[in-house]
């Protein structure tokens, strides 16, 4: 007869799951404090057959598209057991993910280092310093994943990871994700269903959740994405290399990666272009003047994606209408996308395309203009 003792090892986690259980109130809590960004419509004259439309990521506390990112791979964390009470965070990240994330780990009372290259703008480290977190650099860009990765083993941390998990994070399916929220915002409006949505990679997370949604729900929306130079995802996506690579970094910060990021899912993207740096910044600036105040530089990418499509639907003959998403403000690329030294400098002559797009938005021509470029 085999005896069973009383005594049965166990060890409980009872204090991980109230604390996990305390910090997920505290995110909850923080999103429902954050209304909705919006939704803001540009009319077009020469466009009267379509609608222009900017999803306004900058409204976030944080200032961007990744306060959604971040909000949802803290949430994974936890759920997953891996962000516990006193851990310390870190993250491989150009910039914005990492201001989002020290925020959060500063409501829930985490350390929280993040990872940069050593050209990171100033406002931008400056933001992380802010928000109380840590600023750890290298000159490698390339070198990013492996620190963070050190960082948190040396420390018995957690690295966030968000090129791994930002697909996976954030649930596709809805939840407030952050294509539901363009497709209810859009209800009411004359095209409610997009012709096109238009959105660059970083992590790849964004048009995922967008590319996965539009399918999930059977809509006729097609994604873009457009690329910015010195980054994979155009070479990987057209040629199915998911192992492609970039050795020169991208000077678009948000936009564009030296690797096929695991979370980026070509399946999903119906289209991708190249836009070449200077396009990107003239987007950049043409779109600030029509908004009236100014925008980062993966939002002039978007932008110009916007009117590439906006061309090939006139070209057809189509109505219908176009969304995007303004990314960031650019107030934390004074010194740098603004400043006409810093052009220079970097050899970057954006006057021929903002006079192109400028035409373009009266009506003239665009892709001739660009195939001349």
């Amino acid at each position: 007869m085999v005896r069973m003792s009383c005594a049965i090892p166990c060890r409980t986690r009872s204090a991980d799951r109230r604390w996990a259980q305390r910090a997920i109130a505290l995110l909850e809590a923080e999103g429902r404090r954050s209304a909705d960004t919006h939704l803001v419509s540009v009319p077009m004259p020469a466009f009267p057959d379509l609608g222009f439309y900017f999803k306004d990521e900058s409204a976030h506390p944080t200032g961007s598209l990744k306060h959604r990112l971040a909000r949802s791979l803290f949430l994974y964390g936890i759920c997953n057991g891996k962000i516990t009470e006193g851990i310390t965070l870190t993250e491989a990240s150009s910039g914005s993910t990492a201001v989002s994330e020290a925020y959060y780990a500063r409501l829930l009372g985490l350390r929280f280092v993040a990872v940069l290259p050593a050209t990171t703008s100033r406002s931008k480290i400056e933001a992380i310093e802010q928000q109380g977190g840590t600023c750890h650099f290298v000159e490698d860009g390339a070198t990013i994943y492996h620190e963070a990765a050190r960082i948190a083993a040396e420390t018995g941390g957690y690295y966030l990871d968000q090129f791994t998990f930002a697909e996976r994070a954030t649930d596709w399916r809805g939840n407030n994700n952050i294509a539901e929220s363009i497709f209810r915002q859009m209800e009411s409006e004359p095209f409610h269903t997009p012709s096109w949505i238009v959105v660059g990679a970083g992590t790849g997370g964004t048009s995922a959740t967008i590319g996965r949604y539009i399918r999930y729900r059977s809509y006729a929306t097609r994604l873009l994405v457009p690329d910015v130079e010195h980054s994979a995802f155009f070479e990987g996506w057209i040629s199915g290399n998911a192992e492609a690579r970039c050795p020169t970094p991208t000077r678009i910060e948000g936009v564009g990666r030296p690797q096929v990021e695991k979370s980026f899912v070509p399946e999903v993207v119906d289209e991708m272009i190249k836009v070449p740096d200077a396009a990107s910044l003239a987007a950049m600036r043409v779109l600030s003047r029509l908004l009236g105040r100014r925008v980062g530089g993966s939002s002039g990418t978007n932008f110009f994606g916007m009117c590439w499509a906006a061309d090939g639907m006139r070209a057809r003959g189509e109505s219908g209408s176009l969304v995007t998403l303004i990314c960031d403000s650019g107030e934390r690329y004074e010194q740098t996308y603004y400043n006409d030294a810093w052009l220079i400098e970097n050899g970057l002559d954006i006057a021929p395309f903002e006079a192109m797009i400028e035409d373009f938005l009266k009506g003239g021509a665009f892709r001739e203009h660009l195939r001349a470029q």
